[in-house]
């Protein structure tokens, strides 16, 4: 930013700007180079929210334009962080230099904040922006590394403690105030320091008015620290026995061990204030303990109907017999506690519901809205038998939350009474929210009254969206207004893209930019096309992902950057299906990058194709400069390969050294990655650091994790436990370890691991208690499955005895029921039933038992079920010829059911709204009765979904149309391409500029 640089005109200026935008660096460079003036005069324009211009010699440019773009660049706040660190403080205020940090810091990841910038901040900050500072980092403590939070508190308790007039070590820097500025941090303080802190300052510190809500958030303090600040807040004047002084101790609470005692209305008092220890990182099993025992306490001497509103969330810790043992009026009673507590099992649910429904007689809408998170224990045929106006209120109050986490039957049963014969149009029109996804498009059909306004709110299938968007282009006289109208850009289909005016698409394109990731594949691809045919100059780089590969080859070496920022700013997975086009993209990632990341600007513009990168330039291409800013990013992605696995776990090795060496910090901050270990590399994790193992395999729950890595866990825990033989142990049970209630909570799905043995010798209790964890547990054999069942028989009785709530606790435990044992089961409720079918490993002889089951308990026929809108499809959408987008997308997989002649009759432009699992379901011998045209047309979506043996069974002429679906080929100009070469682009239009 100098007087060598000259503007000519505004485009020039415009010019310059795109450059630094894209090129970081050179902004770092040019504010290094200008004098305190101009840097004063930079930062204040570029930074306070004013329209200030910047006036720099030859340069005048209006800053107000560009400041949010620059903040959104990657690299941009990086630069500015650093010259803010470099220059700030020399040229303006330190109050002023500290809001500058705070905005650029808000607007990061958090990556910026590595240990060593400690070493840059300043130590001899006034006492008001030092506090202001403070608050900054205790904003973005969860976005901090561990590493970093440690150097942060550091460096803020260097200058508390210079400040402080602690005469000697005897006399703690701990002040009240001090306290309070540290925030969060104060979990970072050492027992001995919290032991130090004098009573009269930890008495002021609780008597603060915003102290709970600072307890409230030390989410990572541990057992040891907390009982260390509750001992010190003994020491005060305030008693921690006393009620009010129990509504201040936020997330300590969760740590209370003074249970010697304890009378019941003090126990209460705990239970009520624990209902925020879920928000606890780890120990969770501690606290699942703790609440048994201030559950004890709180009944003593009374009843569970009298107590049972004043015990909190502890009541998921309930057991069946205790649940069934309440009476209806004690659950009406307690409705306002139970209706917001989380964390209930399905069978509670179901008990407690038609506890509360047998007291209410008739369902109404005010007793039903009062359900809250119990809402989804109704039964479909409950919801059947309500009023329509009821139900119709019931889904526009609060409690249609929970409609989203009904069964399917539920739902059905709830939208059968919403459209019955009668005033239709409005019961569909009320419906709002996801649970709008679940209208048939036979019923949208039957619906006048829709328009663009009523749909903004509504969440819409695929197949919805193309209806209603064509219903709606017909009548609307702003199309503009459709684009912008929620969900509804779902139904755009290459038609009605290819039908817009380049005027229209170029002003109207940030509609489709703004939902992107409501965008198909083959809708991006249709966008990509459109682009490059109206305004390829200005096209958005990342849409060349989404045309054949070779049109890469029209992103010259000037315009990577911008190619990188914007392909890094989406997931290549969702816009790149095929895995020869994706090697053909990244081929030119790593083209535009010379196969290496030398710093921690190319981090931030590879943004998530970092994710993508190959095994060899993450194990050499990384420099040690940009490494950590690349784990940062590397923690987030969703699915590398066994070879970047492997690659990243040796870097970590090189950088970090064996687990067996690793601080407390380095494991915390390698959490998502302890799963490329060896189980006897992990032994030591183990050994040293359980909880947080566990807190990393909690994290890690919904996915696949490694039989070593579930070993690690189950050892940590049995390691951790303290293992009493059992005073009366089951016959062949002697010696052998048993889970116990604790073990399993802790374990998930690392109870995978228990012995045959173990799971026989379970005391009944324990099994009562956590059916439905190890119901949820993926990983148990058949074996395992069977002695679990036979547990079940040892605690229920026969499976003739068994309740609806037992069915439905069993979870995949069910699997073991014989056919025999199948037909025992009491399976009237359809609710029952929807329960056993969300497993999905029946053999046929055992579906066909609860089919059966199904009928007999029931008295339903065949013919009477409501299933008329599967099994007769064809019949109510017509002939196959006539069929629209819409109607293919609403038929899925049913569509697979095709026959030849039916199939070759569809038009080709039908083929992209074929759903990908019905593609996967069409028998070779069908599906080879495509033509070229019709196989061309699929899109990229459904082209991935084609099976080996599909491809086996196609002429050469039909692969190629497949590999230019895949390509992104263009499907409307499929008949220009040459008999004998494959679908391809005419030279006039189609090739790469």
């Amino acid at each position: 930013m100098g007087s060598s640089i000259t503007f000519r005109d505004h485009t020039a200026v415009e010019n310059h700007l795109e450059q630094r935008l894209h090129q970081p660096q050179k902004l770092l460079e040019d504010l290094r180079k200008t004098d305190a003036q101009q840097f004063r005069t930079a930062m204040k324009c570029l930074l306070e929210d004013k329209k200030d211009r910047l006036d720099l010699k030859d340069i005048i440019v209006n800053l107000g334009e560009i400041r949010n773009r620059a903040l959104q660049s990657p690299g941009m706040n990086r630069s500015l962080f650093l010259i803010t660190l470099e220059r700030c403080f020399q040229v303006l205020n330190s109050l002023e230099c500290v809001e500058i940090l705070g905005k650029v810091l808000r607007g990061s990841s958090g990556s910026f904040l590595q240990p060593d910038i400690t070493e840059r901040l300043p130590r001899d900050l006034c006492k008001d922006a030092f506090t202001n500072l403070s608050a900054v980092f205790k904003d973005l403590y969860d976005q901090t590394s561990a590493h970093s939070q440690r150097a942060l508190y550091s460096w803020m308790a260097g200058i508390l403690q210079t400040s402080s007039n602690a005469a000697d070590d005897s006399v703690s820097w701990v002040s009240a105030e001090n306290l309070w500025i540290l925030g969060r941090y104060m979990v970072h303080l050492s027992f001995e320091e919290i032991m130090k802190i004098s009573p009269m300052e930890i008495g002021l510190f609780i008597s603060y008015d915003n102290a709970t809500k600072q307890l409230d958030t030390v989410y990572d303090i541990t057992p040891e620290l907390a009982h260390a600040f509750l001992e010190r807040i003994s020491s005060s004047n305030f008693n921690v026995r006393n009620t009010s002084t129990i509504h201040r101790l936020g997330l300590l609470v969760c740590f209370y061990d003074d249970l010697e005692l304890l009378d019941a209305t003090v126990a209460q008092a705990l239970l009520h204030q624990m209902i925020k220890c879920s928000h606890l990182r780890g120990f969770q099993a501690g606290v699942q303990k703790l609440k048994a025992e201030l559950l004890d306490i709180a009944t003593e001497n009374q009843t569970l109907n009298e107590t049972l509103g004043s015990l909190s969330d502890a009541v998921v810790g309930l057991t069946y017999s205790q649940l069934e043992s309440l009476s209806p009026e004690a659950v009406h009673r307690a409705i306002s506690t139970l209706n917001q507590v989380s964390g209930w099992t399905k069978s509670q649910v179901t008990i407690l519901s038609a506890k509360y429904l047998a007291h209410e007689k008739v369902l109404s809408f005010y007793n039903v809205s009062q359900m809250g998170a119990l809402l989804v224990g109704v039964s479909t045929q409950d919801f059947c038998s309500m009023d329509r106006k009821d139900l119709s209120q019931v889904l526009r109050s609060a409690v249609s939350q929970y409609v989203f986490n009904l069964s399917p039957a539920q739902k059905q049963g709830i939208l059968s009474k919403m459209i019955e014969s009668g005033d239709t149009a409005s019961g569909i029109v009320e419906i709002q929210g996801a649970f709008f996804k679940e209208v048939s498009l036979f019923d949208l059909r039957r619906e006048p009254g829709f328009n663009s306004t009523v749909l903004k709110e509504k969440e819409l299938g695929r197949s919805q969206a193309l209806f209603l968007y064509e219903l709606l282009l017909k009548t609307t006289r702003r199309p503009e207004e459709l684009l912008s109208a929620g969900q509804l850009v779902k139904g755009v289909t290459c038609s009605h893209i290819d039908a817009m005016s380049a005027d229209f698409f170029l002003a109207h394109f940030q509609d489709f930019q703004n939902n992107f990731a409501l965008l198909s594949p083959y809708q991006v691809n249709c966008l990509a096309w459109k682009y490059w045919e109206v305004s390829r100059l200005s096209m958005p780089p990342f849409l060349l992902a989404a045309l054949p590969a070779r049109y890469l080859a029209s992103v010259p070496a000037s315009q990577c950057v911008p190619f990188l920022i914007s392909l890094g700013k989406s997931w290549l997975d969702s816009l790149v299906l095929d895995s020869h086009k994706k090697t053909s993209v990244l081929r030119k990632v790593q083209q535009c990058l010379d196969d290496s990341i030398p710093d921690e600007y190319t981090v931030d513009i590879v943004g998530n194709l970092l994710c993508h990168l190959p095994a060899a330039i993450i194990d050499r291409g990384i420099s040690s400069r940009a490494w950590a800013t690349a784990l940062h990013g590397l923690r987030d992605c969703p699915d590398l390969n066994p070879e970047q696995k492997a690659a990243v776990r040796l870097k970590l090795l090189g950088q970090y050294g064996l687990p067996q060496y690793w601080t407390a910090e380095t494991t915390k901050d390698l959490a998502s990655f302890l799963v490329l270990f060896s189980g006897d590399e992990l032994s030591s994790i183990a050994i040293k650091f359980p909880e947080i193992l566990l807190q990393a395999a909690s994290k890690m729950a919904r996915t696949l994790l490694p039989k070593e890595f579930l070993w690690a866990v189950f050892e940590s825990v049995l390691n951790g436990s303290d293992k009493l033989p059992s005073s009366d142990p089951m016959p062949g049970c002697h010696g052998v370890v048993a889970p116990s209630s604790d073990d399993i909570f802790k374990l998930a799905e690392a109870n995978a691991w228990w012995a045959l043995e173990g799971l026989r010798c379970m005391e009944e209790d324990t099994f009562i208690r956590t059916v439905e964890l190890l119901g949820a547990v993926q990983g148990f054999s058949r074996p395992q499955l069977m002695t679990l069942k036979e547990k079940a028989i040892q605690v229920w009785d026969m499976p003739s005895y068994w309740r609806e709530h037992h069915i439905v606790s069993l979870g995949r435990i069910a699997l073991a029921l014989n056919e025999s044992e199948l037909k025992q089961l009491d399976l009237s409720s359809i609710d029952t039933v929807v329960s056993l079918s969300q497993q999905t490993e029946w053999t046929p002889g055992q579906a066909e038992s609860i089919l059966q089951g199904f009928l007999d308990d029931s008295g339903y026929r065949i013919e009477d079920l409501k299933s008329f809108h599967l099994v007769g499809l064809e019949v109510v959408f017509g002939d196959p010829t006539e069929w629209t987008s819409s109607v293919l997308q609403e038929l899925g997989t049913i569509a697979a059911g095709l026959t030849k002649t039916e199939l070759r009759m569809l038009d080709k432009d039908l083929m992209p709204y074929f759903q990908p699992s019905a593609i996967k379901c069409l028998p070779d011998e069908i599906f080879k009765e495509l033509s070229a045209e019709q196989i061309a047309s699929l899109g990229p979506e459904n082209a991935a979904a084609v099976t080996h043996a599909q491809r086996r069974r196609l002429s050469q002429l039909q692969l190629q149309s497949l590999q230019w679906a895949l390509d992104g080929a263009k499907t409307h100009s499929w008949q220009d391409a040459p008999a004998n070469a494959g679908p391809t682009r005419t030279p006039s239009s189609r090739s790469p500029a």
